[in-house]
């Protein structure tokens, strides 16, 4: 689980940049005597956004006097400032918080088990897996072992903390974070004490399983839940929570720094072009907004910032393809060592790092044979342009005397070796400051 320091800036920047993206507005229930209960699915990384979802859900359902709220966890993991700050508003709300690991085949894995051992109620689907909590660096960099081991002790006494507050497997729980352990739904129900409550097949199931049972909260009170027959209202997420919680995700985030430095290299080749350059620099913001929710490697990240530096000097030194190869290498690696994380879902897809290489590639093989074209073109401007230029006689001219020519729309001086009689087409065989020598064409 990355620790990782003031993320929350960054989502307030991207936010002031999709303001105009408006939530929808939740529909108002009926009054029912049935007891409400308010159900939430949270597929994604736990970072700022999700937990900023978690939060508010759970600040309604106290509002409204719910009976419950579900939340329907999927989760790699996340941040640890994040699963703070929903477990802390999880202990105070007044609501019981139920966390459903599911449906079959869903894990909550590094910070997803925090949150999952601090509910007031934990259940897990058939199939489903909990654990693996061992704190990693947030940046990719190698940390030393005495802070490794004070992050890994931290992270062990919060969640011992939780588990006896809650009446679950102390050692089980530190296993998970010191040791990485992951514990199936039988493993975690069948520990004794259990690390979760009980095992639902979906939604429904759990409900009815609730029904009457005596939840323990974590003050010491006990609160009865009935669930029988309750009005379930799903709640999601808002407009803008999606857009940034979708910005997000590993392939997005390295979608939008490519298109980010792509946008700019054009910007520099053709300077004024204006829409390359603006979109570009929106990808660059929102892609380093999700890059710092995301346990990034900063040394791929210069290294990908390397490639475009050297993209860009291609423009203005002639190395004929050497900056473009050595940008394609530096793009390659940055591109794999990125996102730093040994969970697939946390890594950036190897296809997606194929495609970008291979388009900057052809842009690059582009970019050289253009200039090469344009080093073998002959001269336009100045006195090499003026060399083998048509033109007219307008005077005759002796060999070794001047006379007139017309020229480049121009009125010139010039002599030639050989006589030229008026009128005769020429080429310009010399240029001597402002006298042309000339030649029969």
């Amino acid at each position: 689980m990355p620790v990782r320091l003031g993320p929350r800036l960054g989502a307030v920047l991207v936010a002031c940049a999709v303001v105009a993206l408006r939530s929808r507005p939740a529909a108002v229930e009926p009054q029912s005597d049935a007891p409400l209960v308010y159900s939430a699915e949270v597929e994604s990384i736990i970072h700022p956004v999700s937990a900023e979802f978690m939060i508010e859900t759970m600040n309604r359902a106290d509002r409204d006097k719910a009976a419950a709220v579900v939340f329907i966890l999927r989760t790699p993991g996340g941040l640890l400032e994040s699963t703070r700050a929903i477990v802390s508003r999880m202990l105070a709300a007044s609501t019981p918080v139920v966390i459903f690991v599911g449906p079959s085949g869903a894990r909550a894995a590094s910070a997803g088990f925090i949150i999952t051992i601090a509910a007031d109620v934990a259940a897990m689907a058939p199939g489903t897996h909990v654990g693996a909590a061992h704190p990693v660096s947030g940046n990719g960099a190698p940390v030393d072992e005495v802070m490794s081991k004070k992050a890994t002790e931290d992270v062990a006494a919060y969640v011992r903390t939780l588990a006896a507050g809650r009446q679950r497997n102390v050692p089980l729980a530190e296993q998970a974070v010191n040791d990485s352990r992951a514990f199936t739904e039988t493993e975690a129900l069948n520990a004794s004490p259990p690390l979760v409550d009980l095992i639902a097949v979906d939604l429904p199931d759990l409900l009815n399983k609730l029904d009457g049972r005596a939840v323990r909260r974590f003050d010491g009170r006990t609160a009865v839940l009935h669930t029988r027959g309750a009005r379930v209202v799903p709640l999601e997420m808002s407009l803008r929570q999606r857009v940034l919680s979708s910005i997000a995700h590993p392939n997005i985030a390295y979608m939008l720094l490519s298109l980010g430095m792509l946008g700019l290299t054009i910007e520099l080749w053709s300077p004024g072009a204006v829409l390359p350059g603006v979109v570009g620099g929106v990808s660059l913001l929102l892609a380093f907004f999700a890059l710092q929710l995301l346990p990034v490697n900063y040394a791929g990240l210069l290294l990908i910032l390397l490639g475009l530096l050297l993209f860009a000097l291609e423009i203005k030194v002639a190395s004929y393809g050497l900056l473009t190869g050595g940008g394609l290498v530096s793009l390659v690696f940055g591109s794999m060592i990125l996102i730093d994380s040994p969970a697939p879902e946390l890594r950036v897809s190897l296809r997606l790092v194929v495609a970008v290489v291979l388009g900057f590639s052809a842009i690059g093989l582009t970019l050289v044979r253009l200039g090469l074209a344009a080093q073998r073109q002959p001269a336009v401007t100045g006195q090499v342009g003026m060399i083998d230029q048509p033109g007219q006689a307008l005077t005759a001219i002796d060999p070794g005397g001047l006379g007139r020519v017309f020229i480049h729309g121009e009125n010139w001086q010039a002599t030639a070796t050989d006589p030229i009689e008026e009128g005769t087409r020429v080429r310009v065989a010399g240029v001597d400051g402002l006298t042309l020598t000339v030649r029969k064409e």
